[in-house]
């Protein structure tokens, strides 16, 4: 069934801003620059924001023209061509907001950008740097001689460091909620086109637009999931007075894209972590959760998968798991003051009706269905007392809030003490693991947007009919989802958590129908991609949080990993404590000020004043609230009544309001994910392909030995990798060369490489992005004492490599075979006399093809080249000697073009 739907695509990807001394100029366009918006920003308020936006959408002609008037009259003295009135300031991709401390306001934008992943053409970027413009003039500039101080704090948060946003994918919510939007019925998009119609924002935006049925296309945009979004508040102030193009939301984690070859066809493998902006901060400053539900350290994890031989939600496959970490909800901390390791672990207030955690089993129930698998990785057996506190008290309320549900909703509670497993040595950690994540994928099935394959329904497998979620004509849906903790959810969930998404994995290709049944196994290229993909995610969200990477790691716990790996460890613990007990106080400060929970004010304590910030996250502490929720019916009424099915996805009349929906024609700029994608108005080049430099199975972790089984699922020897084929001295060398985490990985080459020229006023700069490829190719260093160790590996038997002996005799019947493989190549090029002759009557503005094959049903041709005229021949040897520096003299409409472009640049 396709799709009944696009997403709608910003028009505002390239920013201008002009200066004058009263005001500043937005200038915003579309990549192909033929649609451009204004802004027009107030210079002269000392305090307040004024922004006008003047609803219409221009032309590259039309911009220019009101660029030159403003040009014009804003020059000192009429008729003055030395100094310009207009001044251009800074090129960007996007706004990340506005904010204001002390004085005026400032406009953050992002002025380099960096391509991560494709999902269905759609780009996600990852901002490189931003800059931050003051907007109030000088001469009517109030200072303030804190203002400096909370610049700094608020720069300290640093935008170049995770944080991605997306022009047409919604990253704030998942590709199930985002698909399921697409193939809304027809009947509710055309009601919604309606009210959009009468709603509309522009007063030119329903020009044309076609209203006979089937010539449209609508077109779709939704309300982002705030609780994932982290400028939301930067852009609150004119989030109702500007055009929702101009809104750019933002999201911080992690983003990972790499790409399967399964014998030459491309499956792309993408991980995204959303961090939560809710009750946000640093390890042992922000632990448990809020008086509005709202847990530390919460990160929704999704793995996508999709087959990029068909770019396209309509027509491609997609598939999508989803499981999520946080800490424990309830009231607890840690006091860091006494300089201990190891903080004990105290529960601040008493809440024996778990009401925290039922505020926050309620969000999840709405966001995601049930079941709601809780897996609680901390210890239950201690000397002293310690993580066995948080278990406890967990175990009462998931009871407690259970005996109200009804039994096919109940919240699963599954507790498992990791650590103690790790430390036997009878048991193995991931063995155990496996059958849990077996058990949660089960109940939870996984979102993938096309029916069962047909070899699936001749040849179930026994897990696949046992397997949960909800089946519908289009395919399958996530019904519940797993939510991993342990005291810090850092190193034991991450391990979890890949072993669960392993699981996921297997199943979601075996919906692809790319592998016969639905397992994968340890030491095969696909699980070292996805491996690495989930270690770069657990080190970047451990640096967010916790201020260090991973300390163990997949391979600590299958205990393989080298001896080197045990003194990182020590570093890692170090690196953390040093972050936690120095720095954590200044980032969590610098979080307060971003996500706007700490608004300065004249009058009152500033930032760094307050002795803890407490009352800022927990607002019943300053204010009564109005409601108090039932301690028996502690769910939303509306979320039970459409479980398992999760609230925010079913379709209702308060779902249709968070939808704008606007019909649009069939090729419009606005709907055109082709155009997008492929921007056939640039020139390409292949060396700057975004899905040539990713991450590739065949190329970074397949053998290069010649002979080798080419499928990623085949198992491989530990040694045997792409990354290490000259001896274990260079594989260790090779992998500190290649290991490129996200987040300290170099740009790779980009696809929007060509821009419009500097000396277009309407146009952008040359996008600043790198050139190196996002794993640098293997650099291998050999001296001349492993020369021999060299050779022995790469001289193999004739036998091993090519399946035969060649030194040893023909067979009769191979012979045979080769003789009649020459007489078939003799009697292929015998000309045919009659087809030669047919050929020669064509006339002589015809390519002439000559058959010289005598098999008439597969024939081969000679070509011969049509001729080249003589116009064409002398601008091509003027192109020549221009190269050369011998210019042609100019002819009358060169110089007549040339004086008209004089006249519409300069006067």
């Amino acid at each position: 069934m396709p799709a009944a739907a696009a997403p709608i695509i910003s028009s505002v990807q390239k920013l201008v801003l002009y200066e004058t001394r009263a005001r500043y100029f937005l200038v915003g366009s579309n990549h192909a620059e033929t649609k451009y918006r204004v802004l027009k920003i107030d210079r002269t308020e000392p305090k307040d924001l004024v922004i006008i936006d003047d609803r219409h959408v221009y032309t590259q002609q039309e911009v220019r023209e009101l660029l030159g008037r403003l040009d014009l009259g804003n020059r000192t003295k009429m008729g003055q061509k030395g100094s310009s009135g207009l001044f251009r300031a800074v090129s960007a991709f996007g706004v990340v907001g506005f904010v204001r401390f002390l004085e005026g306001y400032y406009i953050v934008l992002i002025t380099k950008r960096r391509k991560m992943a494709d999902i269905g053409g759609h780009a996600v970027y990852k901002i490189e740097d931003t800059n931050m413009i003051y907007i109030p003039n000088d001469s009517v500039r109030i200072s303030h001689p804190d203002e400096a101080r909370y610049l700094r704090i608020f720069q300290n948060v640093d935008l170049s460091s995770n944080f991605y946003f997306s022009y047409s994918y919604d990253l704030s919510h998942s590709l199930q909620y985002n698909l399921t939007v697409l193939r809304m019925p027809l009947e509710m998009l055309k009601s919604e086109t309606t009210q959009t119609r009468q709603e509309s924002f522009d007063i030119f935006e329903d020009e044309g637009l076609i209203t006979q049925g089937g010539n449209g296309v609508f077109g779709i945009s939704s309300e982002p999931y705030m609780k994932y979004v982290w400028n939301g508040e930067l852009l609150d102030i004119i989030k109702n007075t500007v055009h929702r193009d101009w809104l750019l939301y933002i999201i911080h984690g992690f983003c990972g894209q790499s790409k399967l070859l399964i014998y030459g066809r491309p499956v792309y493998v993408t991980l995204i972590a959303r961090r939560s902006s809710k009750f946000a901060g640093t390890r042992f400053l922000k632990r448990g959760a809020n008086c509005e539900g709202d847990v530390a350290n919460e990160v929704e994890t999704e793995q996508m998968l999709c087959d990029a031989s068909v770019m396209s939600f309509t027509a491609g496959s997609y598939s999508s798991y989803v499981q999520v970490r946080g800490s424990v909800p309830l009231y607890w901390s840690q006091d860091i003051s006494t300089m201990m390791p190891k903080p004990p672990i105290t529960l601040d207030q008493a809440d024996p009706f778990a009401h925290v955690a039922a505020l926050h089993f309620d969000q999840m129930l709405q966001r995601f269905g049930s079941p709601i698998i809780v897996l609680n990785l901390v210890k239950e057996r201690e000397k002293r007392k310690h993580e066995r506190i948080l278990s406890e008290e967990l175990v009462a309320a998931v009871t407690y809030l259970n005996q109200f549900l009804p039994p096919e909703h109940t919240i699963i509670y599954i507790p498992w003490d990791m650590a103690k497993y790790t430390k036997s040595k009878l048991c193995n950690v991931l063995d155990r693991l496996n059958v849990i994540a077996e058990s949660v994928v089960k109940k939870t099935g996984f979102f993938v947007n096309r029916p069962d394959s047909y070899c699936s329904i001749l040849r179930p497998d026994e897990k696949w009919n046992e397997l949960g979620g909800c089946v519908i004509p289009t395919g399958r849906l996530q019904t519940g989802v797993l939510r991993t903790n342990c005291v810090d959810c850092l190193d034991r969930t991450n391990t979890a958590q890949f072993m669960v998404g392993k699981c996921a994995l297997a199943y979601q290709l075996y919906s692809l129908g790319l592998i016969d049944k639905p397992n994968l196994q340890f030491d095969t290229d696909a699980v070292r991609l996805f491996e690495e993909l989930y270690e770069d995610h657990g080190d970047t969200l451990s640096l967010q949080y916790g201020g260090s990477q991973l300390v163990h790691r997949v391979k600590t716990y299958r205990k393989i990993a080298p001896w080197t790996q045990h003194s990182k460890d020590i570093m890692q613990t170090l690196s953390r404590y040093y972050s936690n007990a120095f720095s954590d106080a200044d980032r969590q400060d610098s979080i307060n000020l971003f996500l706007g929970v700490f608004h300065p004010t004249e009058g009152k304590p500033h930032l760094w004043e307050l002795p803890t910030d407490f009352y800022l996250h927990h607002k019943n502490t300053m204010r009564l609230l109005p409601t108090r929720r039932s301690y028996t019916y502690w769910w939303t009424p509306e979320v039970i009544k459409h479980l398992p099915l999760p609230y925010d996805e079913v379709i209702c009349a308060a779902n249709l309001k968070k939808l704008v929906v606007k019909k649009f024609h069939k090729y419009e700029e606005e709907i055109d994910i082709h155009n997008e994608f492929f921007r056939p108005y640039e020139l390409s080049s292949f060396d700057d392909t975004f899905c040539l430099a990713m991450t590739s199975s065949a190329r970074d972790f397949m053998p290069k030995t010649v002979g080798i089984d080419p499928s990623p699922f085949t198992v491989r020897k530990p040694d045997e990798t792409g990354k290490s084929v000259l001896g274990n001295k260079n594989n260790r060398e090779e992998a500190v060369l290649q290991r490129k985490t996200a987040a300290s990985a170099p740009p790779p080459p980009s696809e929007e490489a060509v821009s419009s020229s500097s000396e277009d006023d309407s146009g952008t700069d040359r996008e600043e992005e790198g050139s190196v490829s996002q794993r640098s190719t293997p650099v291998k260093m050999t001296d001349l004492g492993d020369s021999a160790k060299v050779t022995e590996n790469v001289v193999q038997p004739m036998k091993e490599v090519y399946g035969i002996n060649l030194s040893d005799g023909l067979s009769e019947e191979d012979l045979s075979i080769y003789l009649r493989f020459v007489q078939l190549g003799q009697s292929q090029h015998k000309q045919d006399k009659s087809s030669q002759q047919f050929c020669s009557r064509c006339p002589d503005g015809v390519i002439k093809l000559t058959p010289i094959s005598a098999f008439s049903q597969d024939n081969i041709y000679e070509v011969q080249p049509p001729k080249v005229d003589r116009k064409s021949t002398e601008i091509f040897h003027a192109h020549i000697q221009a190269s050369q520096g011998i210019m042609q003299p100019l002819g009358k409409e060169d110089t007549s073009m040339y004086r008209e472009y004089i006249r519409n640049r300069y006067l």
